[in-house]
């Protein structure tokens, strides 16, 4: 062999770290370069898996020797190439068994007598697997150059690290991948379930904004279904094969928000030892979802606004600026324009944000969705308990009905899921029907609405008639005695009287001024 053929088969092997290839062609184009500058009959590169030695590329042994599993201990020659961490010979007339007996391609398929050596392969210190060259005609390898052997088997121990780092990443990427569509599959599957005039409206607003890149600010109350929304839209846009990306800024700590967001570079601070693309960059091409928008500080928001305004963003402690083609998504729970005059949120990012706004309706304006909800999560609570059906009551419909939701459809899912399990345990799996009935949803002594009044305060449900009172004065005097008496009793704290009652603090405050309760001192 001449260094020309040498040094040829080095800069192929080389020149393939930088080409995306397959794994398998990736060592099979390795064994061809190692057998052009060691000429032999057979090569093979074996992995250590626990304790076997697999083939991942062959070249010279037959077809099935890729379906062989090599057990070390078996094969005594294996096993010294691999504790060795030097190149290992083996004399012709080695009396140690040959892994290779009946493999190698002869006319007779029978293993003559020939010149054997290999080498292990470590990667990182520790022990990957081994290389091994065979040849029928003994004295083969008498005139290979120690140090061209040594730098070829360093390049393969490099060409597999290389090969396996690639292999991690793809293998991230491909789940990131698989995580999104699900994530998105999730988003279209998912019904938004609702005939009522307020979700049909939603429904119509989703459809005109999906179809433009304009930004979106969702508002509403907390747990009304913000998130579905959002994923609706991206769901139905020009960029569904794109990813959503979320973001909860409520969650974010201010003192990462910034790389978080945006990005960082190696060194940027304590703790950065690599690169980092922050979301933005991840949803280039697609949406990036920023639930809770109102929590984020003053100082991210001005970083925010840039983004929004250019669609350019900066890695955290770099000075260049990187090109991204985001479409923005927010949603928020808070009044953003009465954060604004509060001097909580900056008015220029608050109208980059509200130029299409969709409001979600609370669930109390829904009506009879409730029930269609309750249908909704009883079904998939019937197959998660693997039970054969679930039943409400006439009772409990009524009570779902008549009930405020101050924690909107999150809170019914979850009051569903509890009534179930009580249900499900009181009356057994095997029951054909397991029937909800009221006192299995622990609202008889929550706020109730008026049928006539959806927002007007709750009415408990004792109610005393006192003579010569209208219905409406007795009610009003029964709730304000009850509620003095409480306030007494909790030595005029509010909102333990009003926890007590079963009252949320701004329907509790509105009742307070309703009665002309006076706060007690």
């Amino acid at each position: 062999m001449t260094s020309a053929t040498f040094c040829n088969a080095l800069t192929s092997i080389v020149a393939d770290l930088s080409r995306d290839l397959p794994s398998e062609q990736r060592y099979q184009r390795l064994l061809g370069a190692m057998q052009s500058s060691f000429p032999c009959d057979a090569a093979a590169l074996l992995h250590l898996e626990g304790n076997y030695l697999t083939p991942l590329a062959v070249d010279g042994l037959s077809d099935d020797t890729m379906g062989r599993r090599f057990e070390v201990e078996d094969n005594p020659r294996l096993a010294r190439l691999l504790h060795s961490r030097e190149p290992v010979r083996f004399a012709a007339n080695s009396d140690l068994a040959d892994p290779y007996d009946g493999l190698v391609e002869t006319e007779d398929h029978l293993l003559h007598v020939h010149d054997c050596m290999g080498s292990s392969l470590y990667v990182d210190d520790k022990p990957w697997g081994v290389l091994t060259l065979d040849a029928m005609k003994p004295g083969t390898f008498d005139t290979i150059d120690p140090i061209e052997l040594r730098t070829f088997i360093s390049l393969t121990e490099a060409t597999v690290k290389a090969a396996e780092r690639i292999n991690e990443l793809e293998a991230r990427v491909k789940h990131g991948v698989m995580v999104t569509r699900e994530l998105l599959k999730k988003g279209t599957d998912v019904e938004m379930i609702g005939n009522s005039e307020v979700m049909q409206k939603l429904k119509d607003e989703i459809a005109i904004v999906a179809q433009s890149d304009l930004t979106v600010l969702i508002q509403g109350e907390t747990g009304v279904g913000k998130e579905l929304v959002a994923a609706q839209v991206h769901a139905n846009s020009a960029r569904a094969e794109f990813p959503m990306v979320y973001v909860n800024c409520a969650a974010l700590p201010e003192n990462i928000a910034e790389s978080e967001l945006f990005g960082h570079i190696k060194g940027a601070f304590s703790g950065a030892v690599t690169d980092r693309a922050g979301k933005f960059e991840i949803a280039d091409g697609g949406t990036l979802f920023l639930d809770e928008i109102g929590e984020l500080s003053l100082a991210i928001q001005a970083k925010m606004l840039r983004a929004l305004q250019s669609g350019e963003i900066q890695r955290v402690g770099s000075d260049q600026y990187i090109q991204v083609d985001v479409r923005i998504v927010a949603a928020t729970n808070r009044d953003l324009q009465q954060e604004v005059s509060n001097g909580n949120f900056r008015a220029d990012l608050y109208h980059r944000l509200i130029v299409y706004p969709v409001q979600v309706p609370p669930l109390r304006e829904r009506g009879k969705d409730i029930l269609l909800l309750a249908g909704y999560f009883l079904e998939d609570n019937q197959r998660r308990l693997s039970v054969k059906a679930l039943r409400l009551s006439a009772d409990a419909k009524n009570a779902l009905q008549q009930y405020s939701w101050p924690g909107n459809v999150r809170e019914l899912g979850h009051l569903l899921s509890r009534a179930t399990l009580k249900a499900t345990t009181d009356q057994g799996k095997s029951n054909d029907s397991i029937i909800i009935d009221a006192s299995y949803l622990d609202i008889s002594n929550a706020e109730t609405m008026d049928s006539n009044e959806p927002n007007k305060e709750l009415v408990p449900k004792p109610a005393i008639i006192i003579n010569n009172l209208t219905l409406k004065e007795a009610v009003d005097e029964f709730q304000r005695e009850a509620i003095e008496e409480t306030l007494r009793k909790h030595n005029g704290n509010l909102a333990s009287a009003g926890r007590e009652l079963g009252i949320n603090r701004s329907n509790f405050y509105r009742l307070l001024k309703r009665l002309d309760v006076k706060e007690q001192k």
